[in-house]
């Protein structure tokens, strides 16, 4: 199994923040249409969580139902544990949360791939996952 490119795998990253995007909006227009306006307080906390929630539940579903979301099926990457499978639920999640940290702290994660013997990103050599290439689809 191959490892794309690393200019292939920000394609794909940037693909994904449009998905992030609408899922973002449509979770804070499904929030405001039930609650109305959300400027401050507990409601705004509510909404953000609700948010990233969403988020994180499409990426969880996509990594565990096929290794791969809308961006990496369009250019071709695949999530595999350690075994080459698809991964657990529990891989997942760790993997999330690993890459939500290395984003925080100003994209770490990323960068470590141009160091990584491999060209791994950081959370997934941590979460024991890698991305590979994905067969085209006959």
């Amino acid at each position: 199994m191959s490892t794309p490119g690393l200019l292939r795998r920000l394609g794909s990253l940037l693909y994904e923040t449009l998905v992030f995007v609408a899922l973002w909006l449509l979770g804070s227009a499904l929030f405001t249409m039930i609650y109305g306006g959300v400027a401050e307080g507990k409601q705004r906390w509510v909404l953000q969580l609700l948010c990233l929630l969403l988020i994180s539940g499409y990426f969880l579903w996509c990594w565990t139902h096929g290794g791969q979301t809308l961006a990496m099926k369009t250019w071709r990457i695949r999530l595999v544990d350690a075994c080459g499978s698809t991964p657990t639920l529990a891989v997942a999640v760790v993997r999330c949360l690993l890459a939500t940290a290395g984003l925080l702290l100003g994209g770490a994660g990323l960068w470590w791939a141009l160091l990584d013997r491999d060209g791994q990103f950081l959370h997934d050599r941590l979460a024991g996952t890698r991305l590979v290439m994905a067969e085209k689809n006959a």
